[in-house]
């Protein structure tokens, strides 16, 4: 190797465990597996938690058909010739090769922040929620891209549906059953979807709660939802969605949430109990602590070939890159898992080459499609121009993700979740206090029990 001649190790270091992240360390070891062997290649991923989210599954996860420990692809099993170093990377400095990064759990042992050399970096950081300036919404508001939201979402539905059929004020119960979606992409739609069918599902051990009265609300600001799949699905999606009693705002906008009062731009109020912003994503903001080259948008430039633009050694891609479509010359790819996938399989690939002295191939990937959940046996797809709704496109989207959900351990377990849906009905328990697990004890140890003695 080309790399070992000047320096005994060739230390990688791997910047985020997301699709992009896991997905190139896993080839990486595989495809470098007899130098790791011989300590000749280092490999180090840097990543706050140790597991991976397969985030198309997470509306699933939400609504109760997943067990959520089973849409997660564990780092340290996965990556098992690799070092996982759970942190946050806090700076890049290229110029002179080396990382900061901020430990889990520095606070506590006053560890500090580690200085990490490189030779060749990858930076998969991926993105986060774009959020907007509206009044309330920090304070109200929920997104929808972690497991941790997730799993809140689920109790937090059931909760309310709790509330409303618990009490006898007729404001708190139309507040307790409002549910708000702010965004028409794949999540929001998703989520949405899954979690009414869920609600309406769990109606059935409410007997003061009907179906209708729920208020389920999906606001977009554009003039459709769901570009991914066409203008013809997406209108198609939205006459669904309406046919199921929920209400489609198109060219509306969430002006305000202050206190759970949602307004709207087109002038209607009301309180809701539960807001979800899924409106878009933008790149992680550690990019601007770097020397790489960003564009725009905040995206680090890349070449086709997933080299970072003017830089030696240093590959990126992913949500936190611009990399060029060339099936579309002058656009870039789509910020999305199956574009993910894939260019970490090529980033990956060029690396190696590198290593090695061999010529990088370019990347290039026709769009495929799309398919997306509405909740159970309800979807709607476009894949290679193949238009598909209902049950056909929710069967598609269910086989189409477990082929990409990454171990045969995980598609197992999420195979068998799925066969025991089949002959059990969904749990419908809120389990709303693991979202507070120390306000019990805090309870009891500061309760003053009366004395005994006289």
């Amino acid at each position: 190797m080309s790399d070992t001649r000047t320096r005994k190790t060739t230390r990688i270091l791997v910047v985020g465990g997301g699709y992009v992240g896991m997905y190139t360390a896993l080839r990486l070891q595989r495809r470098l597996r007899r130098e790791i062997s011989r300590g000749q290649v280092q490999i180090t991923v840097v990543e706050p938690q140790s597991y991976m989210t397969y985030h198309p599954f997470l509306p699933e996860a939400a609504a109760g058909n997943l067990e959520p420990r089973h849409v997660v692809a564990p780092l340290r099993r996965v990556l098992h010739r690799c070092t996982l170093l759970n942190g946050r990377v806090l700076r890049i400095d290229h110029a002179a090769r080396r990382a900061t990064v901020r430990v889990v759990g520095a606070e506590l042992h006053e560890d500090g922040d580690r200085e990490v050399p490189y030779d060749r970096l990858v930076v998969a950081v991926g993105s986060i929620s774009r959020t907007l300036p509206i009044p309330g919404l920090a304070e109200c508001g929920i997104g929808f891209k972690s497991l941790g939201e997730a799993i809140y979402l689920r109790n937090h539905v059931l909760a309310q549906m709790d509330i409303a059929a618990s009490t006898q004020r007729a404001d708190i119960r139309r507040r307790a059953l409002t549910f708000v979606f702010v965004g028409g992409g794949f999540a929001g739609v998703e989520a949405l979807g899954e979690l009414e069918d869920m609600a309406r599902d769990a109606c059935r051990w409410y007997p003061n709660i009907d179906a209708g009265d729920m208020r389920w609300v999906l606001v977009e600001a554009t003039g459709r939802i769901l570009p991914e799949v066409g203008a013809e699905m997406g209108r198609w999606t939205v006459e669904a969605l309406r046919r199921r009693g929920i209400e489609v705002r198109l060219n509306t906008q969430l002006k305000s949430a202050e206190n759970g009062r949602i307004t709207l731009s087109d002038g209607e109020e009301f309180d809701a109990g539960t807001l979800v912003w899924t409106a878009g994503v933008k790149p992680h903001p550690l990019l601007r602590d770097t020397d790489l080259p960003l564009d725009e948008r905040g995206r680090v430039r890349v070449g086709a070939d997933l080299v970072v633009v003017g830089l030696d050694g240093v590959y990126a891609a992913g949500d936190n890159a611009a990399v060029p479509d060339l099936t579309k010359p002058g656009e870039f790819t789509a910020p999305n898992a199956q574009h993910a996938v894939r260019q970490a399989r090529r980033l990956a690939d060029n690396l190696v080459a590198d290593l090695r002295g061999r010529p990088r191939r370019p990347y290039k990937h026709a769009y495929a499609g799309s398919v997306a959940g509405l909740g159970l046996y309800k979807g709607v797809a476009n894949v290679y121009g193949i238009k598909l709704k209902g049950l056909p496109a929710w069967f598609l989207h269910r086989t189409y993700h477990l082929s990409r959900m990454p171990t045969v351990n995980r598609k197992a377990r999420v195979t068998a979740d799925w066969t025991l849906a089949t002959f059990f009905r969904r749990e419908i328990v809120s389990m709303g206090e693991i979202h507070r697990p120390r306000e019990e004890f805090s309870l009891a140890a500061g309760r003053r029990e009366p004395s005994l003695r006289r």
